[in-house]
């Protein structure tokens, strides 16, 4: 496994090297307790993971760390045991605190930290989330804890009701944070801190690191050691497709691009905002859910639409370059030229925001027989052009969205959150939080995408129910 290790963005080592399974994977190479290693040994830790062969050593040593690890790579074992080994037991109070997005994780955290701590006596591991009694809760913790595992929002209603201490706090994890970053928890994360010292160790896991992962690690981590598991910084894998089409016929064509390629969300770039919003309208008659952005939109219409596709309840966004500017999607499967770029430039630059951190991505450029000469420009070793017969079409072929949008008429000004939000979907409405996606609050209105399936529940309990003891008018898109 080939891996990069820095600091700050300055190398720790000359060059890359890889890890060899008979040298570094091995848990009796750390300073573990015999304890600790007879337990992971039980428990069938073999060996370490990538994740935890990059980020322990450097979190045993009181390192902060910020690392890119997804579900199923071994996260939760690299920091637990690393929060376990630095515990004192005999000292009964609250020295680690796990944030969570959701209750699920957070229980499923909990249940490996049990597992982990069996070879340390009297370890107290307690969970708090939203979506569960407040009270039993709070006789919970008048019983204390070592560890406390739980959601940023019901993590900061005990501190502010101070039936929650962190002044004893030495380690503080952040588990999945770009999916707290995407639920809205970014203002809860920052009040939770406000409560926690400022001599601590801190660890960030994420899935990707996104601009605002990074702004988050330089806010709250020092000197942070960053561990990725990729050998080299790559550039996007995008699988570039050329075709001449007859006149007329361009949006049948993308539709079956679509029918042939199956995306899971794509942009579609053309050059005027009526041909945006014709696209987006003709698409919508073909079953094929999309929308459009352009110029003239209202910033709150903008909202709405940047919202819906983000949260992937639109699977197409048909956009002029201009009202492009600044999108952040993070997995985006397809991008489609509907119209010959002006510059290469351009052609590059819309591309470019598909088969990142990783993935691969797919790109298609349409153009009429008579751009024949603007096309051929284009041409290169990599690029396909190819005969537009090519692709198959199928009839009755749909792209529906997998979230709905519930917009609630409340936002920062009602001193809405998105740990209410969550609570009262995964509570009143009994919602799993696995079936809710992207959260945004604005101002005046907050945003959560809510699997289709279970669209009209959530709804029906929202506009029914209460949101902190007040009702707020709740809608769909």
């Amino acid at each position: 496994m080939d891996v990069y290790i820095h600091q700050n963005g300055v190398p720790l080592c000359d060059k890359w090297y890889t890890f060899k399974k008979d040298i570094f994977m091995k848990f009796s190479n750390l300073s573990l307790s015999k304890e600790m290693l007879h337990n992971l040994n039980e428990i069938g830790y073999k060996e370490m993971t990538a994740i935890q062969a990059e980020s322990l050593p450097h979190i045993l040593t009181g390192k902060d760390v910020i690392a890119q690890a997804k579900t199923g790579s071994g996260k939760t074992a690299a920091f637990g045991i690393g929060l376990l080994t630095k515990l004192q037991v005999k000292k009964f109070r609250v020295q680690s605190l796990i944030l969570c997005p959701t209750r699920e994780l957070a229980d499923q955290v909990a249940k490996e930290l049990r597992t982990l701590a069996r070879a340390t006596h009297n370890v107290k591991i307690l969970t708090l989330c939203g979506g569960a009694a407040f009270g039993p809760q709070l006789g919970s913790l008048r019983h204390g804890a070592h560890i406390i595992v739980g959601t940023p929002g019901r993590i900061l209603k005990h501190l502010k009701k101070e039936t929650l201490s962190l002044e004893n706090l030495d380690m503080l994890v952040l588990d999945e944070a770009d999916r707290m970053l995407d639920m809205g928890f970014s203002e809860e994360i920052n009040e939770v801190l406000d409560f926690a010292p400022q001599d601590r160790q801190t660890l960030l896991f994420s899935a990707t690191y996104t601009d605002d992962i990074l702004a988050v690690s330089k806010r709250i981590q020092k000197d942070a050691i960053s561990v990725k598991t990729t050998s080299v910084e790559t550039t996007n894998k995008i699988s570039e497709y050329f075709y001449e089409v007859e006149h007329g016929s361009k949006l049948n064509t993308m539709v079956n691009i679509f029918s042939n390629f199956k995306p899971d969300n794509v942009i579609v770039f053309c050059n005027t905002k009526i041909e945006a919003d014709e696209i987006a309208n003709t698409l919508q008659d073909k079953k094929i859910d999309a929308l459009a952005i352009h110029g003239d939109l209202e910033q709150y219409e903008r909202n709405d639409v940047l919202v819906q596709f983000a949260n992937k309840s639109a699977r197409v966004l048909v956009a002029t370059d201009v009202a492009a500017r600044g999108l952040d999607i993070k997995e985006l499967s397809m991008v489609i030229n509907y119209d010959l770029p002006h510059s290469e430039e351009t052609y590059t630059h819309r591309i470019g925001r598909t088969g990142r951190a990783g993935a691969e991505g797919l790109a298609f450029t349409l153009y009429e027989s008579r751009q024949y000469d603007n096309a051929d420009e284009y041409k290169n070793e990599t690029r396909k052009f190819e005969d537009v017969t090519l692709l198959k079409a199928h009839s009755g072929f749909e792209m529906k969205p997998e979230y709905i949008t519930l917009v609630i008429e409340g936002g920062k000004k009602d001193k809405l959150r998105a740990g209410d939000l969550l609570g009262a979907l995964t509570g009143d409405a009994g919602l799993n939080g696995s079936s809710i996606g992207k959260i945004d609050i604005y101002d005046r209105q907050a945003y959560v995408a809510i699997e289709n399936k279970f669209i009209g529940e959530a709804h029906k309990q929202l506009k029914n129910g209460k949101i902190k003891g007040k009702k707020f008018s709740v809608w769909t898109f």
